[in-house]
């Protein structure tokens, strides 16, 4: 009776110990099957990104690879001429009374709709009077005043000394390959193309990072490898800077 009795109540401990053992495996395959699953479905919309991104990289690519490559032979040995630009002198009479600032007369030529300035305004200098030396005689030199309106495409600038009663501007018409070097340096832009150039910039950024991730699948071994391996340049970089 003890006997049977205890196998009685063992065999139900037996059962649930083995349906236990049994459904441990399978608790953790199906754990590992959702992280696969979690994986491919991040490695999939991570290839999507980086297709997206690389297409519109491409096509600012072009711009910016071509006007880079002749940046980059500016000068000699292989250098590459942009194209001469046309310059053209114009004396200007200034108006009574003369304006006190610099800004002021900057305000003054915008006003003269016959000029035609470009539309940003660039450097603007400021050199006070000081004493200088002729020979054997010392002289003032009066105060002189220098500013740049710019754009892609042509480029003006004024000069006044202080005193006088006329000022100078000096007019360069781009060529049509310096107009493009110029929109890859972001001479004489709006903040709308700054802003526009900085997304192109993050988007190079972002395949780099993307491209990264692509290469390892997550991987952790070649994640940590290729983490280390960016961290060595940054680092190599900044010592080399430094």
């Amino acid at each position: 009776m003890s006997l049977t009795g205890t196998a009685g109540i063992d065999a139900p401990r037996t059962r649930l110990e083995a349906e236990a053992l049994t459904e441990r495996p399978e608790r953790t395959e199906r754990t590992e099957r959702t992280k696969r699953s979690r994986r491919a479905n991040f490695i999939k919309w991570l290839r999507k990104v980086h297709g997206w991104v690389g297409l519109w990289g491409a096509a600012l690519g072009l711009l910016f690879g071509t006007t880079g490559f002749v940046l980059n032979h500016r000068a000699g040995p292989l250098h590459i001429s942009a194209g001469a630009p046309q310059v053209s002198t114009l004396a200007l009479a200034v108006p009574h009374p003369a304006p006190a600032t610099p800004r002021e007369l900057a305000k003054w030529l915008r006003a003269q709709t016959d000029l035609e300035l470009p539309a940003r305004m660039g450097r603007m200098q400021k050199e006070p009077a000081h004493a200088v030396a002729w020979g054997d005689r010392k002289s003032v030199q009066p105060e002189h005043w220098q500013m740049m309106f710019s754009s892609p495409r042509e480029s003006v600038m004024v000069e006044y000394w202080v005193g006088n009663d006329h000022l100078t501007l000096r007019r360069n018409d781009n060529a049509l390959l310096a107009t493009l070097t110029n929109l890859h340096k972001g001479v004489g832009m709006s903040i709308g193309w700054v802003l526009f150039i900085d997304s192109f910039a993050g988007a190079l950024i972002l395949l780099s990072l993307t491209g990264v991730l692509l290469w390892t699948e997550l991987n952790k071994r070649k994640t940590v490898g290729a983490a280390l391996l960016i961290g060595s340049i940054v680092v190599a970089l900044c010592v080399g800077l430094a």
